[in-house]
């Protein structure tokens, strides 16, 4: 905490760093760092290195802990209700995406292979503001979707015991709606995880993989006990059809596309895989099979679970916080035993994705700590336990505060919004490094299209959303999807790529992170207006930190560095001018 004491020493030294906040934003908020740096001097101040412990069967299994219990058990319902039996093809589109992003993720972690995940990647990439911005709303997605599914657990557990969750759960009246029942088993399983991942890493990988293990196992037993009792025909009838539409799309393509957005949650669990990277033994080989393998395993098993529920119940009957157990409990003929087992399963599930979520959770804010954005006090690993215990337990006691009260409705929108926007900005920073090396090429026709780009596909998701149905609205959208496509084309062929990666790169360049975009815009569009609400809201106090705190508490730690480095060495070396630049191969 030494480094800040220029500007946070006392009252005065403050008001005086206040007077020179335009400077220093001028002169922090774009400042980049590399690869080097990331790896060598930024992950030294963390004090002991984290242990390389786990291979690419750990990541597989981080990856399927992390993503199926919080998927299939918390947003199939909800997501059901907006898109129907078509629930099916929702995750398989929401899957699709997240494929891509996991794709653009493993090259920046394979090539960088730090906890820090997307706030690295675009803090070498876009600079400081961004990748604060990107990192907060990050770490809040992480806080918000493990308080999701520890509220979640409660319901299912007890499914399993037999118990009513109401009887689990104190309700406050004098409390605001949704933010008035109490759930104090949710608040002591957040606590008990964050004890674990404490611990120990590796402890916590065995863990998830005994864990996940017996999941599958319950996973399995539901899928085949689904299509053996289920109905056909509840894939295209409801149980009411003169208040909900028919069919296998009832509300649409769009309500297709909104069942996605809300699902996106789902796969959040990937990118906690890519936080993992600094304790990987092999990057190169153990990172691309840990995050895309375990991507299209959970892609596949989320599909066969949403069929399997939708041919139990009609879709309009299918309960939004426990779709799976309460499919089952309606069950007659001796079949209701099932919704415990099913209680049990899930539990082993969201226990294994909190376990992996909140692992990621830490070690995110422990590298946005190193960076001294946020107090160096995150950043520290214990010399034990070779873990970020100080952020392990900061943000697990925050968790289990907001699991405590808020309801489950108003996290899942919260998250889905930031997710997205999260996968949004790593998809455009793979793309700007591969074409852009600061110094040597020229980055405005990369940013030109970047942003021309995306104002096309924003264009596009409004007059997908809003316009009326008609020929005018199927011109329109031909139209801009022919602009896109042109834009795209354009750019392929016009600029060359200025980095080529040493060891593995996203296929068909720009495609596949250019479609990322499109996807995740689009997905955007698909969400209702209260979640922009919460994301701008969030998102404002962001920059409000950041002006008031962190700009002044990184330029100190720029001032230090360089100071303490001059007379250690003889020499100054400022940290913000990224001296050492990172070799390229032009292609």
């Amino acid at each position: 905490m030494g480094s800040h004491g220029s500007s946070f020493s006392s009252l005065p030294a403050y008001l005086r760093a206040l007077a020179h906040t335009p400077t220093r934003l001028a002169r922090r908020a774009g400042s980049v760092s590399t690869s080097f740096a990331e790896l060598s001097q930024v992950r030294a101040r963390s004090g002991p290195d984290m242990r390389r412990t786990l291979r690419w069967f750990d990541l597989v299994g981080l990856g399927i802990g992390g993503m199926v219990g919080a998927g299939v058990f918390v947003t199939t319902g909800s997501g059901a209700h907006r898109a129907g039996p078509a629930v099916i093809l929702s995750y398989a589109i929401a899957g699709l995406c997240a494929l891509l992003s996991a794709f653009c993720y493993t090259e920046f972690a394979v090539d960088m292979p730090v906890a820090g995940g997307a706030f690295s990647y675009l803090r070498v990439t876009f600079g400081e503001f961004a990748a604060f911005l990107t990192g907060a709303n990050l770490v809040m997605d992480y806080v918000m979707s493990n308080a999701a599914v520890a509220r979640s657990f409660t319901s299912y557990l007890g499914t399993a015991i037999g118990l009513a969750t109401a009887k689990w759960r104190l309700t406050v009246p004098s409390l605001p709606h949704e933010f008035n029942e109490i759930d104090i088993v949710a608040f002591v399983v957040v606590l008990i995880i964050t004890l674990i991942i404490c611990y120990s890493t590796r402890e916590s990988s065995v863990l998830n993989m005994v864990l996940t293990a017996l999941h599958i196992l319950f996973i399995a037993f539901v899928i085949l006990v689904g299509f053996w009792l289920g109905d056909w025909r509840n894939l295209t009838e409801p149980e009411d059809p003169k208040k909900h539409p028919s069919g296998f799309f009832p509300n649409g393509v769009s309500g297709v596309f909104k069942g996605a957005a809300t699902v996106y949650l789902s796969y959040i669990g990937y990118d906690a895989v890519s936080t993992m990277a600094e304790e990987v033994r092999d990057p190169v080989k153990d990172i691309p099979i840990g995050v895309s393998g375990s991507v299209i395993l959970v892609t596949i098993l989320y599909c066969l679970m949403a069929a399997s529920m939708s041919k139990l119940l009609p879709y309009d009957m299918i309960d939004e916080k426990a779709p799976f157990s309460a499919a089952f409990g309606g069950k007659s003929d001796g079949w209701g035993w099932v919704s415990n087992v099913i209680g049990v399963g899930a539990s082993f599930g969201i226990l294994t994705s909190l376990l992996v979520a909140m692992l990621g959770q830490a070690r995110y804010l422990c590298v946005i700590g190193r960076s001294r954005v946020v107090p160096a006090w995150f950043a520290r690993v214990h010399p034990r336990t070779s873990t970020p215990v100080n952020a392990s337990a900061f943000l697990g006691i925050f968790t289990a505060a907001i699991a405590l009260f808020i309801d489950l409705n108003v996290l899942l929108d919260f998250v889905s919004i930031g997710t997205l926007f999260v996968f949004y900005m790593v998809a455009n920073a793979v793309i700007y490094r591969r074409y852009v090396v600061l110094g040597t090429t020229n980055p405005r026709p990369t940013l030109s299209f970047l942003c021309s780009f995306t104002l096309t596909s924003i264009i596009f998701t409004l007059v997908s959303h809003l316009a009326p149905a008609g020929k005018p609205k199927a011109f329109m959208l031909t139209a801009f999807g022919v602009i896109a496509l042109a834009i795209l084309q354009i750019f392929h062929c016009m600029v060359p790529q200025a980095r080529k990666p040493e060891h593995w790169g996203v296929p068909l360049m720009p495609w596949i992170p250019s479609i990322s975009i499109f996807l995740n815009i689009f997905l955007l569009g698909s969400l209702s207006g209260p979640s922009y609400v919460r994301f701008g809201f969030f998102s404002a106090l962001a920059v409000l930190v950041y002006v008031f705190y962190s700009v002044h508490a990184s330029f100190d730690a720029e001032e230090d560095h360089g100071f303490h480095l001059g007379q250690k060495n003889g020499e100054i070396s400022m940290e913000s001018k990224e001296i050492d630049q990172e070799p390229s191969l032009k292609v």
